[in-house]
């Protein structure tokens, strides 16, 4: 039987949606081709469980001492190792910057083309897939040939849902690896912020330039407080200064997928809906009842954004008896 490999995506242990959404795919294209779904979990993260819920047949642990944490050389070489080692069919990762970055290295390596950020795939001795372009705005149909085909799956396009083996068998691949692999390797962290993340936040409450000033997002922190949820911004927000890139939600900035989008004085430009296109529900609030965010809202208010928000909380007050 031939082999699927998913790389997880994983922070020292913590593994993000985006590698259970790789794991999800792979379950249906490893039966649409026939084959074995088996996981790859690079360094010494205890991942085995949660890759037996998600359909993994069988986990690869590829260890190192120079594995301990993320290094894209590193990862690179030492999946490019596992797959010249194992000769899968196929190895697929979420098209995240690091799922990205670390196949990109695997490409590389082994001399393979490789295809990012596919919509949909259909196995075949050649394989169709559509796949975002020019973030987002462009939607290409492409076909690949390969002795092992090397993936990514856009990041938030489908949901994530377990299925399949429950105890899957360990094998363990040690990477032949130098200090030469650790040229660029993560050695410190500086927490920007606790709790909830705009990528992970089951409500966003984004300003635009139609917010006026640093200021005036006040009332937007208040209903993202109440709701338990995050405040982000659109790239002009961040031009001028009002608030930090992290917060800035878009196709240089973060991609979410919220329950609810809230969207406050925000034209929509192709690259801020890029980052926000996989929200479950938008809600516009704006005075342009044309502007691009407002269009592709399922929900709208056209009003000033200064009165509708502190009306919003002021309800969610009153029936919270606050």
């Amino acid at each position: 039987m031939s082999i699927l490999l998913v790389v997880l995506e994983h922070d020292r242990g913590d593994l993000p949606v985006g590698s259970l959404e790789a794991l999800t795919v792979g379950r249906d294209l490893a039966a649409s081709m026939d084959a074995s779904l088996e996981a790859v979990v690079v360094g010494d993260a205890d991942l085995t469980a949660v890759a037996g819920e998600y359909g993994a047949t069988a986990v690869h642990q590829v260890t190192n001492e120079m594995l301990a944490d993320y290094g894209p050389d590193a990862w690179g070489e030492a999946v490019a190792q596992l797959v010249r080692s194992v000769a899968p069919a196929a190895v697929m990762a979420v098209g995240t910057d690091r799922g990205n970055e670390v196949m990109a290295q695997v490409a590389a390596r082994l001399d393979l083309p490789f295809v990012a950020n596919c919509l949909s795939v259909e196995a075949g001795d050649t394989w169709s897939m559509t796949r975002v372009q020019w973030g987002g705005s462009l939607l290409e149909d492409s076909t690949l040939t390969a002795d092992t085909k090397l993936v990514s799956f856009a990041h938030h396009a489908i949901e994530a849902a377990p299925g399949g083996a429950a105890s899957p068998t360990v094998k363990t691949f040690e990477a032949d690896l130098d200090h030469s692999y650790t040229a660029t390797m993560i050695t410190d962290r500086v927490v920007l912020a606790s709790g909830v993340t705009l990528s992970t936040a089951p409500v966003v409450v984004s300003g635009g330039r139609g917010v006026g000033s640093e200021d005036a997002f006040a009332p937007l922190e208040e209903l993202a407080e109440l709701l338990g949820g995050r405040v982000g911004c659109s790239r002009a927000v961040t031009n001028n200064g009002w608030r930090p890139h992290s917060d800035q939600v878009g196709q240089t900035g973060t991609r979410i997928a919220p329950e609810i989008y809230i969207a406050c004085g925000i034209s929509g430009a192709i690259q801020h809906w890029v980052g926000a296109m996989a929200s479950k529900n938008i809600l516009a609030i704006n005075t342009d009842s044309d502007a691009n965010m407002v269009t592709k809202a399922g929900y709208a208010v056209i009003a000033d954004l200064h009165e509708v928000v502190p009306a919003i909380s002021a309800e969610i007050r009153r029936r919270r008896g606050q």
